[in-house]
């Protein structure tokens, strides 16, 4: 940002010796003649008048056209990172040299108008309210009484004058009124004053080497016991609340009526007595450097009192209100027309102009004589001559002030005392310039116009002339200047095409630019450079030699050109630290090259063999632009510039910069701030934009280059933006580093803010595992699909065939119902040819029930085993009627087996009790005893066990004629193999002779099934 200058008006020094002196001489001329009198005054006026010069030390100025909120400030302060912060009517500013931060109500200030600032030992900035509310800036953000429960105790209902913290850190409030208020971090202890004659109003908080607190008032002086104050009656009183002060040496310094008084405990002297007239123009907060040099504010400007008395002011006629020096010793002066910073004494530049005797502000031209005086070529025909030790100026005006409007080129002849001049359009010498200065113009025997680019005086007085038509070599004439333009010859004194600039060094040579570059004429001899190197070709527009023959060429936009034994030895640009690549002058003395550029000045040093490049960017305010020229002598650098003639003193050697600190004044993501002492930033991966705003503290206009990354491994980028946005991060860990240099430093350390993007859900290892086994399952489900499909298909067939299993089934199962009718006739016929008529009808009426219930089971696969055993018993009654004693049976049921749920296939076990009947107990002759037993095997299978003593499987098949297969058997294990194809858990039966005769049928029936 560019900030205004403002040229101070001329400083008045007051020197009390001269007063003295002039008070002395007044009294002794009151006692003269009138001779007397006239001789004492001449003497009077030789004796002051080397000290009352004219000129202006140059003070930037700062309001609301650079950014404050108003231009009636208050308070002015510097923090501990640097910044300077100002108090006015319309809110708080914060500084960095380059931008105003302005922070409002609208920001979280209590009110806008704010009085004064004060930083504590923790960094908070406070703000003293008028409206008597507190608040103070942290970490980035403003806290109030609304979202701070601290600052809601803090509301005493008054206005807020005075601010310590002591070295306990308790923090002290004074009012405007009649209260006095101690905070020690938990507690509040207000102090009110019963004795209305000394009263706590404006009460100023002192503590001394011992670590005593005193209360200074303006109606008296305490001293606090450490549970309340008690009247002193030591020392006089301070003006007021602002014109008392803490020394850094813990010592007080307050203004009183007769001046400045240091108070240590109870020891008080004055050190330093003041006009009376400044005391009563209405004091305000003043300044008391190490030196006891006294700053002093009032209504009328700013007054700077040595300790010697002699006072210098500033800011005339302007109501100022405080002075403050920052931690470069700069002062800062606070006023209602915004605020000033008077440089420190090493980096102020001064002004002389026509506010200060020049005959114009504009300055093209400058050289120095022999007599210690600077000429310097002004606009409308005038030449200034200014005398270096009174800082008087002097002007000659040229008779044609048309011709010489501008006189932009000034040469010196020592030997002749000759200084010559040029405008564009004419050229003149003045002769004997310390006596009769006669003024020849040069001419042109026919009058012919030319336009002059530059001169050089030869060692042979000839003088060299760029010209818009080429270079032209006059020779040293005596009484006049004359030239006649077509007695010039080709390559010998006069070199055709546009020139620019012309240099004749010690040896003779003349040196020249034009539009195809750069030449050397030596001896006769015209050597060009521009076939040489492409730089060579470019505009130079100047040309110096230095000591060991190196020449030196100002570029327009290239840089400075070395060149050595015809050869460019070294080339600076802006990457070696110059402030543009556009210079426009040069001026060597000693072992440095001073340089003015499109952009500020710079310095060369030769006697380092890397040709480091200096930067006086502190003078960047006034010597950015528009310098037209510059002259150096021991001591200072002046320049030539369109707002007057400007000077600093230098130093010769490289002064040591420090690298500037980069500090982050914001950190925001997402529009949301973040808190800048945050060790870590946990961000939200949907908050990937984050942007930094940060700055160094340069009061000095300097040129600013920041890098940064992002990763610790990363490459740095360099940029002139004090601002960076991030918008779309990807997820991971950040050090976001930045640092800073000036032309004149090395990168300064790193600030680093940690912050670390956390993935989105979808790229996390839960989540990629979870999208892993969710493809695991998905590809498991199609499987299972495609399985399904394929089973379906399967069980389809398999279902076909189960239906023609069962068809076949129950075509065996009806192939069995005749085979058990066939049996049970034969036992009603028996009954009958007997003539056993009564148990003939009784096997009739149960052979009817049989008949009955095996149509109700026939047509089912599985019956529960409680329909079985019912079958069974129907079936088991009647063989008993037919066989009588001869046959017994028992059915065991184990009682835990759930007869009604259980479920076995239907007529399974039958044709196995009717075998064991007919061919194993009725061959016997006593008959025999047949046993059903029903039990469980384990959890999941029902065993059925068919025992009988009769003849024996085995036995009964030898006795057999030929191979005898039971029917009904053979049948129940074709059914039975073909429910085991249906089902998945088969049916195991198992047949043998139990020994030397009777038969055991084991039957394994899964519950399942």
């Amino acid at each position: 940002m560019e900030k205004k200058l403002q040229y101070q008006e001329d400083a008045q020094v007051i020197s009390l010796t001269k007063l003295n002196h002039i008070l002395v001489l007044t009294a002794i001329n009151k006692q003269l003649n009138l001779t007397g009198r006239f001789v004492f005054l001449i003497i009077l006026l030789l004796t002051i008048s080397p000290n009352s010069y004219s000129q202006t030390t140059n003070l930037q100025h700062f309001s609301t056209k650079n950014g404050l909120p108003s231009n009636n400030c208050y308070y002015t302060l510097q923090d501990s990172k640097g910044y300077i912060w100002v108090a006015t009517d319309a809110g708080v500013s914060r500084f960095d040299g380059k931008i105003f931060e302005n922070f409002s109500i609208d920001d979280g200030l209590p009110d806008n108008q704010i009085l004064q600032l004060k930083e504590d030992k923790s960094g908070r900035i406070w703000f003293l309210a008028l409206n008597g509310q507190l608040s103070y800036f942290f970490n980035g953000k403003i806290y109030n009484e609304t979202n701070e429960k601290l600052l809601k105790l803090l509301k005493f209902n008054a206005v807020i004058v005075s601010f310590f913290e002591d070295s306990k850190g308790r923090i002290w409030f004074g009012t405007n009124k009649n209260i006095l208020v101690m905070w020690d971090g938990k507690t509040i202890m207000k102090f009110i004053s019963a004795d209305l004659q000394h009263p706590y109003v404006s009460t100023f908080i002192h503590e001394d080497k011992l670590g005593t607190i005193w209360a200074f008032s303006n109606e008296c002086v305490r001293i606090f016991n450490n549970k309340t104050f008690k009247i002193s009656s030591h020392g006089t009183l301070p003006l007021s609340y602002k014109t008392i002060l803490n020394l850094p040496n813990k010592t007080l310094g307050y203004l009183d009526k007769k001046g400045l008084n240091i108070r240590n405990g109870d020891n008080q002297r004055l050190l330093l007595k003041i006009d009376t007239a400044l005391l009563n123009n209405d004091p305000g907060y003043f300044f008391l450097d190490k030196k006891d040099d006294l700053w002093l504010s009032n209504s009328n400007g700013i007054y700077h009192v040595e300790p010697s008395g002699k006072t210098t002011q500033y800011l005339k006629n302007i109501s100022s209100s405080q002075i403050i020096k920052d931690a470069k010793n700069n002062m800062w002066f606070t006023t209602t027309s915004g605020i000033y910073m008077l440089p420190q004494k090493a980096e102020r530049l001064y002004v002389i102009n026509k506010a200060n005797g020049l005959g114009s502000d504009l300055v093209k031209s400058i050289v120095k004589d022999n007599h210690d005086r600077l000429w310097l070529g002004m606009d409308e025909g005038n030449i200034n001559i200014l005398d270096l030790n009174t800082f008087k100026a002097s002007e000659i005006q040229l008779k044609d002030k048309k011709r010489y409007n501008v006189v932009k080129h000034l040469v010196y002849d020592t030997l002749k005392q000759t200084m010559y001049f040029a405008s564009d359009y004419g050229l003149g010498r003045i002769n004997n310039i310390y006596n009769t200065r006669n003024i020849d113009y040069l001419k042109e025997t026919n009058n012919r116009m030319f336009v002059i680019k530059s001169l050089s005086l030869g060692n042979d007085r000839t003088l060299a002339i760029a010209l818009s038509s080429g270079v032209y070599i006059l020779p040293y004439q005596v009484n006049k200047l004359e030239f006649t333009l077509s007695h010039f010859k080709q390559g010998a004194d006069f070199f055709t095409n546009r020139a620019y600039r012309v240099f004749y060094d010690k040896e003779q040579n003349l040196w020249f630019s034009n539009i195809t570059g750069l030449s050397e004429y030596s001896k006769g001899i015209l050597y060009n450079y521009f076939g040489e190197n492409l730089l060579l070709t470019k505009r130079i527009n100047d040309i110096q030699k230095l000591d060991d023959g190196t020449i030196v060429l100002a570029t327009d936009g290239y840089g400075i050109i070395f060149l050595k034994n015809k050869k460019v030895i070294k080339v600076i640009t802006r990457k070696d630290g110059l402030a543009n690549n556009i210079c426009k002058r040069l001026f060597v003395k000693d072992n440095y090259i001073w340089i003015i550029t499109n952009n500020g000045i710079n310095r060369i040093a030769l006697s380092d063999k890397q040709l480091s490049v200096e930067s006086f960017e502190y003078t960047n305010t006034l010597l950015a632009d528009d310098i037209n020229d510059l002259f150096i002598d021991d001591h200072y650098a002046y320049f030539a510039t369109n707002n007057g003639l400007i000077y600093f003193p230098y130093h010769k050697e490289n002064a040591q910069h420090e690298a500037p600190k980069v500090l982050i004044s914001s950190i925001v993501n997402n529009k949301t701030k973040l808190a800048l002492n945050t060790a870590m930033h946990t961000l939200a991966p949907s908050n990937n934009s984050i942007t930094f705003t940060y700055s160094v503290i340069d009061f000095q206009n300097k040129s600013i280059t920041y890098r940064y990354r992002l990763k610790t491994e990363a490459n740095w980028t360099e940029t002139k933006s004090r601002r960076l946005e991030f918008p779309s991060l990807e997820p991971g860990d950040y050090t976001f580093e930045i640092s800073a240099k000036s032309n004149n430093s090395n990168w300064s350390t790193p600030t680093r803010v940690n912050f670390s993007l956390k993935k989105h859900f979808w790229q996390t290892n839960l989540f990629l595992v979870g999208i892993f086994l969710l493809a695991g399952f998905a590809f498991y489900k199609v499987a299972v699909v495609v399985t399904k499909i394929q089973k379906n298909k399967e069980q389809q067939q398999l279902l076909l065939k189960n239906k023609i299993l069962m068809l076949e089934q129950r075509a065996l199962q009806a192939m069995m119902n005749p085979h058990f009718v066939f049996n049970v006739m034969n036992s009603i016929q028996h009954y009958i040819n007997t003539k056993d008529t009564n148990s003939a009808n009784k096997i009739l009426t149960g052979f009817a029930k049989l008949i009955r219930k095996n149509l109700e089971i026939c047509t089912k696969s599985f019956i529960s085993l409680d329909e079985e055993l019912e079958y069974l018993e129907l079936y088991l009654s009647l063989e008993k009627k037919r066989f009588g004693e001869k046959f017994k049976y028992h059915i065991h049921v184990n009682n835990i087996i759930d007869k009604e749920e259980t479920l076995i296939p239907s007529m399974i076990l039958q044709p196995y009790i009717e075998n064991a009947i007919w061919h194993g107990l009725m061959p016997k002759e006593d008959g025999g005893k047949l046993d059903i037993r029903i039990d469980l095997k384990g959890e999941e299978h029902l065993v059925i066990e068919i025992i009988d003593d009769g003849v024996g499987i085995d036995n009964s098949l030898k006795s057999k004629k030929g191979h005898h297969i039971s029917k009904g058997m053979s049948l129940t294990r074709e059914r039975i193999n073909l429910l085991n194809q249906v089902e998945p858990n088969p049916i195991q039966i198992d047949i043998k002779q139990n020994g030397i005769s009777g038969t055991f049928v084991s039957i394994l029936i899964p519950l399942n099934s």
